[in-house]
Formats: C-alpha cells, sequence, structure tokens
C-alpha cells in the first residue's frame, strides 16, 4: 500500500493532522469579493450564501435500487372498500439519477459543497463489491463529493482495505479468484474527496503510527469563495460490535460527542469559526397520522420522505441515538448531518446553549440529496445560525441520466458480466425473509443448511452440528420470477446470490458450549438487542421454543435430544458473529476457532447441489418473541 501525503496527515494526530489539512485546503484569507462568480460576494454587511448538499448511506448502489429499497414514500391513499390505507410511493436512487440531481441543486449556487455521513461503501451490489468497491469510490469522485464521514460498513474489509480506498493502489487478490477482482483495468486512484474519521484511532504503537493517532484524518476546512467551513467526520461509537473484529482489532472507537466537542478548539485555533459534524449515527423518525380526505378518518401510516420535522411531523423518535449526541455537542459546532438508519428527516435539535441546530439524514441508497442553505459572515467567519434551512430532494429516475456514470456502469457492468451471469442453482418458489412469529424465516434456513454443509470448517475431523446466520446479514429475497442476465425462470445467478449475502464474510468453526448455546439463543431478545430483537437462522435438525425472555428451558434440541449445557458443541457461523457482532457475545466463549471459506461461496456451492430448490415452511424455532 503506497502512503500519500493524505495517509500521512492522517495519521500523525488529530491536532497536527489538523494544521496539515488546513494548510492543504488554501489561503486561510478571504478571496476578494470582486475575484468570485455573480452570487459569490458578500454583501453589505459581510453575508453570502453558502449551500450544502449532503447524502448518506450509498452502499454502492450505482444502479438504481431494486424493490422497497429504490422508493419512498411520498403520500398515502384509502381505496374503495379498503380500511387501511397504503403508501403511494416514487422510484429513486441510483448513481445516474444522483448525479444528475447534485448538478440541478448546485444550479444558481456558485458557492456549494457536497459531503456525506459514512456507508458509501461496504453491503453493495455485485457491481461495485465484486471489484472492492473501488467503483464506488470512482463514482462519488465524479460526482464532485468534497466530504465524507467513514461509516461502520466502511470496515467491512478492514480498516487497511479503507484506507486504501482513501490513498488509492492495487491489491493482488488473484484478478477475479473469490470472484473480487481489484483494479481490473490496472490501476485505482483513490478518493478524490477527504474521508474523514475523527473517532477512529490507534489503540497502541504500530509501524508508522502512534496510539492514539486517527487513522484518516480527523477533519478538514474547505475554502468556498470567501467562506472557510471545518467538517468534523465520524462514525459510530459502537461500530466495533457491528463490525468483523478482525477488521478493527488494535483501534479504539471514541465517543461521538467527547471527540468532536475536542475538536472545536483546535478548529477555532486555526481561525474555523463555521463547523459542520458529518456523522454516521442517525434516528428514526415516529409514525405519521394521515387523515383520509374522503371519509375523514385518522390513521397511523409510514412516514412520507418529508414529513418528520420538514412538514409538520414530531421529532424522530426519543429512542433515536442521535438525539443526545446532537443534543450535546458544543454549541459551536452549526450543523449535523447524520445517516445509519436509513432514514429521512430534517429537523431542528436544541444544542447545549438552548439554541436550534439543524439535523438532517438523507434516507439511504442515493435516492434523497439534503440541499441545504446557510449565510456565512465574513467578519465574524462564522455561520449565521438562524439563516440555516434545508429540506430533502427526491433523486428522480424520471429526469435524464448522467453520461460519466452511465459509462462507468457501462464499463464494470462489462467487467463483471463473467462473474454475474453464471448460475449457481434453482428455486422452484420464491425464498423470502418473512419470518414466523418467532422470526424464522424460509431463506434464513436456507442459508444456515448451506453454512452446516460447507466443508472448508471441518478441522481435525470435527463436522460442525449447528449453524447460526444472523438476519442482518440476509439484504434480499431470491426471487423465481428475477431473470436479470436472460436465464430461466427459477434460475438463481451468482449475482442474485450475491445480493442475498454482499458481506463476503468468511465461515468460521469453533466449539460451544450448551450453556453457551442457551446464553446466545437469550442473547436475542435482552440486553442490548431487547429493543431491536435479533433471531438467529438455524440449520437443520437444531429446534427449540422461544419466549420474549429466551428460550424455553429444555426445549433446545439437536436431533430430538435436548442440548446438555454441560457439553460442547461444534457449530458454524460468519467472522461477523464469531466475533460477537450484533451483541451476541456469547460466540467469544467459543474454543478451537477455525477460519474456513467465504460465506457468499459457501450459499452458492449448496444451491448448486440442491436444486432445484423448493423452500419449506419454518418450523425449527417455534413460540413467539413478541410479549
Amino acid at each position: 500500500m503506497s502512503f500519500t501525503r493524505r495517509r500521512l496527515t492522517g495519521v500523525i494526530g488529530a491536532a497536527a493532522c489538523a494544521l496539515a489539512v488546513v494548510a492543504a485546503a488554501g489561503p486561510t484569507q478571504a478571496a476578494p469579493a470582486a475575484s468570485g462568480p455573480s452570487g459569490a460576494q458578500p454583501d453589505k454587511d459581510g453575508n453570502v450564501k453558502i449551500q450544502l448538499l449532503s447524502f448518506n448511506d450509498f452502499h454502492g448502489n450505482l444502479e438504481p435500487p431494486a424493490g422497497s429499497s429504490g422508493r419512498l414514500v411520498v403520500d398515502h391513499r384509502l381505496d374503495p372498500g379498503a380500511t387501511t390505507p397504503v403508501d403511494v410511493t416514487q422510484d429513486a436512487g441510483g448513481a445516474e439519477y444522483l448525479a444528475t440531481t447534485l448538478k440541478k441543486e448546485r444550479e444558481g449556487h456558485p458557492l456549494s459543497l457536497t459531503v456525506a455521513a459514512g456507508d458509501l461503501i461496504g453491503a453493495s451490489p455485485l457491481l461495485s463489491a465484486a471489484f472492492h468497491d473501488e467503483p464506488t469510490i470512482e463514482s462519488m469522485n465524479a460526482m464532485g463529493l468534497d466530504v465524507s464521514a467513514v461509516g461502520n460498513h466502511e470496515f467491512d474489509e478492514g480498516y487497511r482495505e479503507l484506507q486504501r480506498m482513501a490513498d488509492g493502489g492495487c491489491i493482488n487478490d488473484g484478478a477475479g479468484a473469490n470472484n473480487q477482482n481489484s483494479c481490473p483495468a490496472g490501476k485505482f486512484a483513490g478518493a478524490s474527496f477527504d474521508y474523514l474519521a475523527a473517532n477512529v484511532k490507534y489503540r497502541w504503537d504500530t509501524q508508522g503510527h502512534r496510539a492514539g493517532d486517527t487513522i484518516l484524518p480527523a477533519y478538514t476546512v474547505k475554502q468556498v469563495g470567501p467562506a472557510k467551513i471545518g467538517f468534523i467526520g465520524m462514525t459510530l461509537k459502537d461500530t466495533p460490535s457491528i463490525v468483523t473484529a478482525a477488521g478493527v482489532r488494535g483501534l479504539d472507537f471514541t465517543d461521538e460527542v467527547d471527540t468532536a466537542n475536542a475538536l472545536v478548539p483546535v478548529l477555532k485555533r486555526q481561525g474555523v469559526q463555521a463547523i459542520v459534524v458529518l456523522i454516521h449515527q442517525g434516528g428514526v423518525p415516529s409514525p405519521q397520522q394521515w387523515t383520509d380526505p374522503v371519509s375523514g378518518k385518522t390513521f397511523s401510516v409510514n412516514p412520507t420522505y418529508d414529513y418528520t420535522c420538514d412538514k409538520g411531523g414530531s421529532l424522530i423518535a426519543a429512542s433515536s441515538p442521535i438525539l443526545p449526541i446532537a443534543a450535546k455537542l458544543s454549541p459551536e459546532i452549526d450543523m449535523v448531518v447524520s445517516g445509519h438508519t436509513h432514514q429521512p428527516y430534517v429537523c431542528s435539535v436544541t444544542d447545549p446553549a438552548g439554541k436550534p441546530r439543524l439535523l438532517t439524514s438523507a434516507s439511504s441508497f442515493g435516492r434523497l440529496v439534503t440541499d441545504t442553505t446557510l449565510t456565512y459572515n465574513t467578519r465574524t467567519n462564522d455561520i449565521l445560525r438562524g439563516s440555516v434551512q434545508g429540506s430533502n430532494v427526491v433523486v428522480d429516475r424520471t429526469q435524464a441520466k448522467d453520461a460519466d456514470q452511465t459509462a462507468l456502469i457501462a464499463k464494470y457492468k462489462t467487467l463483471v458480466t463473467p462473474i454475474a451471469s453464471k448460475v449457481v442453482g434453482s428455486v422452484t418458489a420464491d425464498v423470502t425473509r418473512s419470518g414466523n412469529p418467532a422470526g424464522e424465516t424460509p431463506l434464513g434456513d436456507l442459508i444456515a443448511d448451506a453454512q452446516l454443509a460447507d466443508p472448508s470448517t471441518v478441522t481435525n475431523g470435527q463436522q460442525p452440528v449447528i449453524a447460526f446466520m444472523n438476519p442482518g446479514g440476509i439484504r434480499a429475497d431470491l426471487t423465481y420470477a428475477s431473470s436479470p442476465y436472460g436465464e430461466a425462470p427459477g434460475d438463481i445467478t451468482f449475482d442474485e446470490a450475491f445480493t442475498v449475502q454482499p458481506f463476503n464474510n468468511y465461515l468460521v468453526s469453533l466449539s460451544l458450549t450448551g450453556q453457551s448455546i442457551y446464553d446466545l439463543l437469550t442473547q436475542q431478545v435482552t440486553g442490548l438487542n431487547a429493543g431491536a430483537v435479533k433471531t438467529l437462522q438455524v440449520s437443520k435438525g437444531f429446534t427449540y421454543t422461544m419466549t420474549p425472555t429466551g428460550p424455553v428451558d429444555g426445549s433446545v434440541a439437536l436431533n430430538g435430544t435436548p442440548i446438555d449445557k454441560a457439553a460442547t458443541y461444534r457449530v458454524v457461523t460468519n467472522n461477523f458473529l464469531a466475533g460477537g457482532g450484533d451483541n451476541f457475545a456469547a460466540f467469544t466463549t467459543g474454543t478451537g476457532v477455525y477460519y474456513g471459506g467465504l460465506d457468499i461461496d459457501a450459499f452458492s456451492a449448496y444451491l448448486t447441489s440442491v436444486s432445484p430448490y423448493a423452500p419449506s415452511t419454518p418450523t425449527r424455532i417455534s413460540g413467539t418473541v413478541t410479549p
């Protein structure tokens, strides 16, 4: 890996890094008013308008996302004879339309910056993931992205791979081995925008780095006309619990508020008074109360994309993790751009000084752009807080496609076709993520069975007897009618299989006691998972009865025989769960840990072996997780 000047500024510590980034950002003196384009000069009071365009959670969706992931709720209706209203939706998203939207929104705004709040890459469709998300970085460069915080999914392939995304360079991955191919065109320049990770630091001294250094720059300062604006970028401090442990080993993820507030005086010493936080943490909108114009009846419905705060809706749910962060960030911070929850909102949250401060999020997958305007005063070098106004703009698919993005997509579609179009199996009907009352799903059954059958995790003759799969790692259904490459109905291509499991996790076998298995099942509904139940999908032969507080004692069985809490069982899972991801700490008690192959390879190979596959009714987990 090459270490560019950007890398050097990123690892010499937050304060020193700030000096380097400010120096690279251009002169600290405001440009003479006459030198800028019309509309870029300060008025008689020294004020100038700045535009800030923002988005988040793009996840490599170069092509328009399919299904509900590619739609936005824009209204509601109650059909004649119906008792429940339905959502009125609009198709949105995709790099070609996102780039066009950004260009349109910049028109008439000579002073404009474009920023993002993380998860640009990771959990990506095959078109990007097959090339380690290099295509998405190139797409962002072409869109004119200026700054982005890192998100948790930027760590999917480890922090060193994230650093390569920022700096460029190729990796020797076997030119297509394991269905991935770095630098298929011979080079990768890396991000032309600033990737920021203020709260991700080396835990101890390592080669070329000191303990406490950030893995990427903590912040950057952008000169736009006469204005100088500082951006602090962070991911959520809980990132280690939702990514593969090996990818973040040796790193500390510090508190978001403490990190940002400590950087405020550092920025101010450099003459930077205008400060924006980009943070990969977010909120969840409350339900919308919608009144049918015909019957006059009011219903609780899914909020429209522009309802929460912006169009009369209440503030995001009180339990939203972004709220305490936004409320405690220094009053010197003028705006907060958030993400992670894939939700749309433009809200005002009171800062510690009692003043309102804008908090935004633009959904996900490039479906929305938040267009914010603010007034910058060149005499105080600060943003007039009361001037900050924003709204979410739909990335409409009826508009013209951006030619540069179309060319980039065409290039990589050609390169990925040999990998993507290969038929790996077939199904007799849709295999879905729709669960029974206990949370077991037909697709979860299939994936868990595939993991159990994979020979790569057998070590010293020990064959796993139980497989566990996290539900959040199952990203799409297998659809009978889908034929993206003209294959016969029911045929499943590698592309379709990859869309189901896009993380390139490794399968891991380990030994757990029966008691640890009980603990594992209990952790599905307790602790940090109590508010968001995560039902692990399990392999055939493993059964139990679930309650809202955990499994019924004595019900956990393997092939009809109750699990012995004192005995040891060989299990298989992915490396994300094996490292304690999704708050399943019981996995970390395992012994004899052995790494096998990639989960997607196991899944596609199993599909081949059992095709045509007929989905079964979920009966492995009985009971319910609902109180």
